[in-house]
């Protein structure tokens, strides 16, 4: 079954590139970047009292009578930087339809310094393929496959966490940091290569829609936030965006309990059945893993949901 068209594929796509600086300049741009934030957060608060005093948004334009000399008033950038700040702050507080706004700066955890620029790239057709997957993601596995593929978790903040305590401990902040830019490293890489390979062959991608927010405020706050996967989601998502293969996240409510065979919810239940990694089903006989099964009911609802339109419990 091929996948329907979507309609918000549609239009070009917007990617961004992102170019590493040399670090030669890496001090200079700590500099702009302190100016850069001031200008912006004038703009903020600027925006903010007139929206309470007036209730209107300033313009790009409205702010160049207040910003004009700035530069001679000590400022060390340019007026046309000074006024490109304005605009971009009166652009994006529009398009956030918020009152205040705050401003990202592009420099990592240890200090290197990148350029990101969006451009516009054509959209590609539909992918011919005609399999579909579907994708179960867990803490003890890292996802399971309805083709049953089982990929092992990584651990990756796990098997850093001593180095990164003794580091914390002696107060070496600059180890602290190269850790945790490592650590986000090696996560990145695997979700990198972990999704490109699933695109690759699939016509159609759907994935369990885990609330990884809730569970980061429960005691596997640490397991959730090693495990990566909003950021798996968000890298399989614009990669099936690239390459023409429909992707869909897929409400994962009770796929565990049902059975992929028969339908029946005979499946385990509850926080004393977590442990149950594999189980038989009482109607019709059909001996499960857990998680492959879930990805087998992901799959399932993701197809109907194409067919019909509407989610499938």
């Amino acid at each position: 079954m091929m996948p329907r068209a979507s309609q918000s594929q549609t239009g070009p796509l917007t990617r961004v590139l992102r170019l590493r600086l040399k670090d030669k300049h890496a001090a200079a741009l700590r500099e702009k970047s302190y100016w850069v934030n001031m200008v912006w957060n004038y703009c903020n608060d600027l925006s903010f009292k007139v929206w309470e005093r007036e209730r209107r948004f300033m313009s790009g334009y409205d702010f160049a009578k207040y910003t004009k000399g700035a530069g001679k008033a000590g400022i060390p950038l340019h007026s046309q930087t000074i006024q490109a700040i304005s605009e971009e702050f009166a652009a994006r507080r529009k398009q956030s339809k918020k009152l205040k706004l705050r401003w990202r700066v592009s420099e990592d955890a240890r200090g290197r310094w990148y350029i990101n620029i969006s451009v516009k790239v054509g959209r590609p057709a539909a992918s011919r393929m005609e399999r579909s997957i579907g994708i179960d993601l867990g803490l003890k596995d890292f996802a399971s496959t309805s083709d049953g593929e089982v990929i092992d978790a990584q651990h990756i903040y796990r098997d850093a966490e001593a180095r990164l305590a003794a580091a914390q401990r002696a107060g070496k902040k600059k180890i602290v940091r190269n850790i945790h830019a490592k650590t986000a490293n090696k996560r990145r890489d695997f979700n990198h290569k972990l999704s490109a390979r699933l695109v690759v062959g699939h016509g159609a991608i759907f994935v369990g829609n885990v609330n990884a927010g809730a569970l980061a405020k429960t005691r596997m706050a640490k397991s959730v936030s090693d495990a990566g996967w909003s950021q798996f989601r968000t890298m399989l998502s614009y990669k099936c965006d690239s390459a023409g293969v429909w992707f869909d996240e897929v409400h994962e409510a009770y796929s565990t309990q049902d059975c992929s065979a028969c339908f029946a919810r005979s499946g385990p239940k509850g926080l004393q059945d977590l442990g149950v990694r594999e189980w038989t089903c009482l109607e019709c006989g059909e001996h499960h893993h857990r998680d492959v099964n879930a990805a087998k009911n992901i799959l399932r609802r993701g197809r109907a949901t194409l067919v019909v339109g509407i989610p499938v419990l």
